[in-house]
């Protein structure tokens, strides 16, 4: 039969020469909001709380993500991407007197914690070089401070718009300022000696910084043409858990920026973690707030109640949104178990340090985990519901095979290891042979889960599937350089599949789920049935915008 499971024998030739699909990682979370300091809306890469302060400045009272992360990481987390956003933040400006002109320069990044000095020197330059100068400008940890976090060196720079080394040019590729204003016709004086004999002082950035407003949705939300705000995830590398703290400690984001969300942890294989909204003040409140909460996806993952932790600049104890503290404890997890074997809420305890905001029984446990919330607990409990984690699909109008948060884990796991592990075909003939190899490869790989106990079905052909072949690769498709894989995994019940197609182009990649009836076998049904299922993906899409 066309789609009966290869050996292993005829997978490792069919196989060779191509790479492995490798799994992704697991327990990434990318975080959006305000920070004291840092680049914005370009992805940052932390590894721990304190390199966040490195560059994003630690604690700050007004920005939520600050403590989010924080507590991300008191939880268990192991690595984040922080996307900083702004509400108007002013960049500080370095003044550089030239005569009875100045050149002044406008800092990268904006905010009043942004402290940058700037110094000019004429070393090695000839009487034939009266336009050039050399300029070195630093970043430092605060203002007088000499502890240095950045320095960049341009020789030889000009003030003629004509000449090599023009010093707008140059720093256009200056990670820490830009020149502002028209360029004297004069260059830059000499810095002055410093204190204690120093041969080259420092003009200081000037106190003109301003840390802007506090954000509101449309700061959050960003702009898709610009790469602002959430659409600033597109240059972050992967990342399978996205956390948007509160707007402000007394306002909770809105329902525009979790549709917006939503849609694009859809598009990168990754869930949303939501906090609670504050006005839940109890469980019963929760439970009756629940029946006309107008938001519900399977891409979404949400965690009740929201935690209390010390603030170390109130020097009290607060109330935060769980979503970071939840977060950190999926990571916690990931270290110990497959991401399809997601642990029972009675296991979701938060590590010492946080608690839950608000007690919750056991009776309302069972019934917040039926709606679709997951209920957070500071110690592990005796008493166990026999319920697993659910997705915000639960407790909706329409059954989803996704309700199970680790159903809807693997099935992200599965197709973003897949969809990255075969981006090497785009290297390669869109034809047959490499069809089989890329099949070979995922079947591989599909197969390696099952053995672990992944996917339901005691057989191959009752836990998955791939198609590589002209079923999905069509005359046509090949001639607009699409290369399209099929495959399926049974995540709850033996023999039905969830489906997703994998489609390479050059420019980009792509993995959605899909409909099929693995039993159609003919080349025009499998192509109809997989084009009708996108264009009801489509639809689904613009009715959630």
């Amino acid at each position: 039969m066309a789609n009966s499971p290869a050996s292993g024998a005829q997978l490792a030739q069919q196989g060779r020469d191509s790479p492995a699909v490798d799994g992704v990682a697991t327990g990434i979370a990318a975080f959006v909001g305000r920070t004291l300091k840092g680049p914005v809306s370009r992805p940052l890469t932390v590894r721990s709380f304190s390199e966040f302060q490195r560059h994003f400045g630690g604690l700050w009272q007004p920005s939520t993500l600050s403590y989010a992360v924080e507590q991300f990481f008191d939880n268990g987390g192991r690595e984040a991407r922080i996307v900083r956003v702004v509400n108007g933040a002013r960049p500080p400006t370095v003044s550089l007197p030239a005569g009875g002109s100045t050149l002044t320069l406008i800092a990268v990044n904006p905010g009043s914690r942004e402290y940058l000095r700037a110094s000019v020197d004429y070393d090695g330059l000839s009487a034939v070089d009266a336009d050039r100068f050399n300029l070195v400008v630093q970043r430092v940890r605060t203002a007088g401070s000499e502890l240095v976090e950045d320095q960049e060196i341009y020789r030889r720079v000009s003030v003629k718009a004509d000449a090599t080394g023009f010093v707008t040019d140059v720093l256009l590729q200056s990670s820490l300022v830009r020149v502002q204003g028209a360029v004297p016709e004069r260059r830059p004086d000499r810095s002055s000696g410093a204190p204690g004999g120093v041969a080259a002082g420092y003009t200081l950035s000037n106190p003109d910084g301003d840390d802007g407003a506090a954000l509101t949705d449309y700061d959050v939300i960003g702009s898709s043409a610009r790469g602002t705000g959430l659409f600033a995830l597109e240059g972050a590398g992967r990342f399978n858990l996205l956390c948007i703290p509160p707007l402000r400690r007394e306002q909770d984001v809105g329902l525009s920026t979790l549709l917006v969300a939503a849609r694009i942890c859809r598009e990168r294989c990754a869930l949303l973690v939501i906090d609670p909204p504050a006005s839940w003040a109890s469980a019963p409140a929760a439970l009756e707030a629940l029946r006309a909460w107008p938001f519900r996806s399977d891409c979404a993952v949400m965690y009740y109640p929201r935690i209390q932790a010390f603030d170390r600049l109130r020097g009290r104890i607060e109330t935060f949104g769980s979503s970071a503290a939840a977060a950190g404890m999926i990571a916690r997890s990931d270290e110990s178990w497959p991401v399809w074997t997601a642990a029972e809420p009675e296991e979701a305890a938060l590590r010492p340090g946080l608690r839950p905001a608000v007690a919750v029984s056991d009776a309302d446990r069972v019934r917040l985990t039926q709606a679709g919330v997951n209920p957070l607990l500071a110690v592990r409990s005796a008493a166990r519901t026999g319920l697993g984690p659910r997705t915000l699909a639960a407790g909706g109008s329409g059954a989803s095979d996704w309700r199970y948060l680790s159903a809807r884990r693997l099935a992200l796991f599965v197709a973003a290891s897949i969809e990255q592990g075969t981006r090497w075909v785009l290297l390669e003939h869109n034809g047959p042979a490499t069809w089989a190899r890329a099949r070979a490869r995922a079947a591989e790989f599909l197969a390696a889960l099952a053995a672990q106990g992944a996917f339901a079905g005691a057989t191959a052909r009752d836990s998955h599937f791939v198609f590589c072949d002209e079923r999905v690769n069509s005359a046509q498709s090949v001639a607009e350089g699409k290369f399209n894989l099929l495959f399926g995994f049974a995540t709850t019940r033996a023999g039905e599949f969830d489906t997703w197609l994998v489609t390479h182009r050059p420019g980009g990649s792509r993995v959605r789920p899909v409909s099929v009836n693995r039993s159609a076998t003919a080349r025009q049904r499998v192509e109809w049935e997989i084009q009708t299922s996108i264009l009801r993906g489509g639809m689904r899409d613009l009715n959630t915008r």
